[in-house]
């Protein structure tokens, strides 16, 4: 059964609002953006975009998304996720937003859909979110615990332990996923030599992120977006589609790993742009 949930922002979206950004998924129009403190922006304006990326990965893995968004005329920022932790994390992304101007719909991809459900709930400016194969935890909730409550995941297994610095300067383990097992596990339906080279450059998550228990759930709050990847191997597609309905989150999914940023960008792209089609003026 859902929990119940806040609506002190979710019910400012309008029904007629809420379908015509429903049907944008499947066949999204061009954005437009609110009224922002202290000015009026006009209907040709859009919201800023911000892509929070995951795990085992650097902001650069959005760049075929952003491609097509910046095409269709929309500002974007890809910050650097820290991965050092779930608050640590959430906390740099939020000053990050703090220095945008006016709305923001904001992405997160894999465990930065734990960081953007955090760093939301202090970030006035975040009209809407978007989640794409990625966790969403609820306030009180372990990310280790939530990855295991659905069955199918590989990640576990794939994972080396580095020891490093923990956040606070103590003694800590930094997670890789092993380079041999990331075509495998991470990215099955991309190009080989782009996983090779993704798994080459890819930074580490400090395993402290998966004991932290998380301060808040933005999406309780605001409207949500979600894109289930079907043949994910990192996070179960069940645990994505439970996520989903327990937010109330406008849905798609598409046949893809837990990279459709590679695989699928355009239907990555879509389902950010029918989010930032429900920013009204």
């Amino acid at each position: 059964m859902p929990l119940p949930k806040a609506v002190s922002r979710r019910t400012a979206i309008t029904a007629g609002a809420a379908v015509a950004a429903a049907a944008a998924i499947t066949s999204p129009a061009s954005a437009s953006g609110p009224a922002t403190a202290g000015r009026r922006r006009s209907r040709s304006e859009k919201p800023t975009l911000v892509l929070v990326h995951g795990a085992f990965a650097d902001a650069s893995s959005w760049s075929p998304v952003i491609e097509r968004l910046q095409r269709r005329g929309y500002q974007v920022i890809a910050p650097a996720n820290p991965l050092r932790g779930l608050h640590h994390d959430a906390a740099s992304v939020a000053a990050v937003l703090a220095s945008v101007e006016g709305p923001v719909v904001l992405a997160g991809h894999s465990y930065g859909g734990a960081v953007v459900s955090e760093a939301a709930a202090h970030a006035p400016g975040v009209e809407a979110l978007v989640y794409i194969a990625a966790f969403m935890p609820d306030a009180g909730e372990v990310l280790g615990e939530l990855s295991v409550r659905f069955p199918g995941s590989q990640l576990a297994p794939a994972l080396t332990q580095v020891p490093a610095p923990a956040p606070d300067g103590s003694d800590g383990v930094d997670l890789y996923l092993r380079t041999d097992l990331f075509h495998q596990v991470f990215a099955q339906d991309v190009p080989p030599t782009t996983a090779h080279t993704l798994a080459a450059v890819q930074r580490p998550l400090s395993a402290s992120a998966f004991g932290d228990r998380a301060a808040a759930a933005a999406w309780r709050d605001l409207p949500s977006w979600t894109l289930v990847a079907t043949q994910d191997r990192g996070i179960p597609p069940e645990l994505q589609r439970f996520q989903a309905r327990r937010a109330g989150s406008h849905t798609a999914e598409v046949r893809s790993s837990h990279l459709p940023l590679y695989s699928a960008p355009d239907n990555v792209a879509d389902v950010i742009r029918a989010a930032a089609d429900s920013v009204r003026p």
